[in-house]
Parts: structure tokens; sequence; C-alpha cells
């Protein structure tokens, strides 16, 4: 098994709705998550985020706290990757508007409300609840779980 890889994400709420995208290239899969992607060396963990969202979405965000650790991998190959996602807030950009990955990754953002959530495949399982959870406690932590294509 290779080395966990290190990502971090955006929980970014507007209009009591979730910024989700899709993060396969060509479509591969219709798993949607939270933006945000790998980390860079010699980069703070937010600074990391708010250039991935940017590239990912075109939107400029504040980095709150963090809010869940999970970490999942792929049995059939040696994959395991830890993400940390943090509360954010839309600081600039149009969050309407058109969007180019400029890497050519995410194929669909979405703006999802939480019912909207329930009809989505998404991961991680427990990305409903932190994202529209309580941010007075501790962050929350998800076991090692398979990912899923």
């Amino acid at each position: 098994m290779s080395k966990p890889r290190l990502a971090v994400r955006g929980l970014i709420l507007r209009e009591d709705r979730l910024l989700l995208v899709n993060a396969w290239p060509d479509g591969k899969s219709d798993l949607m998550c939270a933006p945000g992607g790998g980390v860079e060396p010699g980069q703070s963990l937010p600074d990391n985020l708010k250039r991935e969202v940017y590239e990912e979405t075109g939107l400029e965000i504040a980095v709150g706290v963090p809010v869940l650790v999970n970490e999942f991998h792929d049995p059939g190959r040696p994959f395991h990757q830890v993400d940390i996602y943090f509360r954010c807030t839309l600081l600039a950009g149009d969050p309407n508007g058109a969007w180019t990955d400029p890497e050519g990754v995410v194929t669909d953002r979405r703006w999802v409300s939480r019912q909207e959530l329930a009809g989505i495949r998404v991961k991680p399982d427990s990305l409903g609840d932190v994202a529209w959870g309580n941010d007075a406690g501790p962050a929350f932590y998800d076991a090692l779980e398979p990912i899923l294509r």
C-alpha cells in the first residue's frame, strides 16, 4: 500500500445549499463531493483549499474551522486518502456562473439542498450531517471506508 494522500475540502453553504462537484475526469462516475483536492507541500491547509476551490469553481473563499476528518481507500488498488473538511464562506465570484476547471477534472458543479443531497451519490456518507451540523463540538472523524466509483 502506498502512503496516504492528504487532501482538503470545503463545505460551502449558500442560501442553505451545499456546493458539490464531480471530480471524475470525463464523467466516469456520478459520485459527488465537496470541492477541494490534494495538499501541496510548503503551503498551509487553508491556502491549499483556497487554491483548489478557485481552480474547481472560480470562487474565492474564506476558510474557517475544520469540521471533519475522513479517510478512505480503494481495496482494489494501493490508494488511501485522508480528507480534512473545513467550513468555508463565499467571498467573491459568481456562484451560478459558467466555471471551467483548468485541469479538466471537475465535470459537474451544483448547489444542492439537504433534501436533494439525499438523492445524490456522495462521499463521505456523513457529508450532509456535517455540512448542516453544529459547529459547537469537536471535528468529526470518519473511520476508514472504501471508495466507491
